[in-house]
């Protein structure tokens, strides 16, 4: 018997992080230390009120039922975080649970699109972007994100024919990889633009919580007119460090969000209880955690940013996200090759660009999931080396 698969899964190689895990353990066996600044993961924990909140419902035996659907607790405790955090008001029926950002954006293509639909994603953007839709059998096309243009899209420059055939376009700021924020001409041009043109705009807003230099992160349904054609992913991972428990929302316009509520009741019998419970403990518990940790990302940003730049590699300085984003230094011109190099040569692990798009290439990401002073270390590694002589 022959076994055959599907053809779309020509399109999934080996992952770029399940290489870098495994040359990472080669260079640790030489008893190297490696400074793994490559997967963001949030190394800080999680907040005690919240652990036990999860605990304590844990030791419930009802909870461990179908859930079916948010607890009304739950739901109460979104729509005044969006209240309270960003001035938007929310109703029951404009939101609805996920396991985590990831799968929402994994399974909403299937809602918004048919096949042949024309998705519109960031290069550079985080790969699921382009992979949800095209599970979906969407035709996903980029738009460029360039240092030129402060990494916005170029409205303008998109094809007209194109969008004709667009049904949705995928944003998100502060963006991974490339670390920037947007200002708020941008959304009050973005959302009567995709209006105009019947597109609807999907925001990750994974990182609004990690943002430098005093700037506070939005929502994009804070500006007019957002819930005419916008949804928003919404997630406890980075700001709460709950990324295990996978928990997110998709809150916004009504109909696309019960739209993708039906989905999701065909496929999911709703997230464990416990984590429902964690979830409200995060949400209306204070946000002083949240905020500590900001700051020690800024620190590390600082610590990496600051101290490659006085080494002679000119990493700009992240502007929101738990990464760091940068060219490659002179001299080096294949991303892959050069993190390659830097670890065998240095310990340090980062990320090649080209893992995010076209025009990641020549470039590469760095996750602040480190002590700022292992950072240091790490730097005066790659100082070391002679790598950037």
């Amino acid at each position: 018997m022959k076994l055959q698969i599907a053809d779309r899964m020509k399109e999934y190689e080996e992952g770029i992080f399940q290489l870098l895990n495994e040359k990472k353990e080669e260079v640790e066996k030489t008893g190297r230390k490696v400074y793994n600044l490559s997967v963001g993961t949030p190394d800080f924990p999680t907040e005690p009120h919240i652990i036990e909140a999860v605990t304590r419902a844990a030791q419930d035996p009802a909870n461990y039922k179908y859930a079916l659907k948010m607890l009304p607790e739950l739901t109460q405790a979104v729509i005044e975080r969006f209240q309270k955090r960003y001035q938007v008001t929310l109703n029951e029926r404009e939101i609805t649970e996920v396991y985590g950002s990831q799968e929402g954006i994994t399974h909403i293509g299937f809602v918004l699109c048919n096949p042949g639909d024309v998705v519109l994603v960031p290069d550079p953007g985080y790969p699921i972007f382009s992979i949800g839709p095209a599970l979906a059998m969407a035709e996903v096309h980029t738009y460029q994100l360039k240092a030129e243009n402060n990494y916005l899209p170029d409205l303008d420059a998109i094809d007209e024919e194109l969008l004709e055939r667009t049904r949705f376009m995928v944003v998100s700021y502060p963006l991974n990889p490339v670390c920037r924020i947007a200002p708020d001409e941008f959304y009050e041009k973005l959302i009567p633009w995709a209006k105009e043109r019947n597109v609807i705009i999907v925001h990750d807003n994974a990182y609004s919580d990690i943002i430098f230099d005093g700037h506070k992160g939005k929502s994009i349904l804070q500006f007019p007119g957002a819930k005419d054609n916008c949804v928003e992913f919404y997630s406890l991972s980075k700001s709460y460090d709950y990324t295990g428990a996978r928990m997110g929302f998709l809150v916004g316009n009504e109909y696309l969000v019960q739209s993708f509520k039906r989905l999701r009741s065909q496929i999911d019998y709703g997230i464990f209880l416990p984590v429902q419970y964690g979830a409200i403990a995060a949400l209306t518990g204070s946000d002083e955690g949240v905020k500590q940790r900001c700051a020690l990302y800024q620190e590390r940003r600082d610590a990496l940013c600051g101290g490659l730049r006085e080494i002679g590699w000119d990493i700009p300085d992240s502007e929101g996200t738990m990464f760091a984003w940068g060219r490659i230094p002179e001299g080096y011109e294949d991303d892959v090759a050069f993190v390659m190099e830097l670890l065998e040569k240095t310990g340090v692990l980062c990320t090649p660009g080209s893992s995010f798009g076209k025009l990641g290439k020549g470039h590469v990401r760095f996750a602040l999931v480190l002590p700022a002073e292992e950072i240091r270390e790490a730097i005066a590694a790659v100082k070391a080396s002679g790598m950037l002589d």
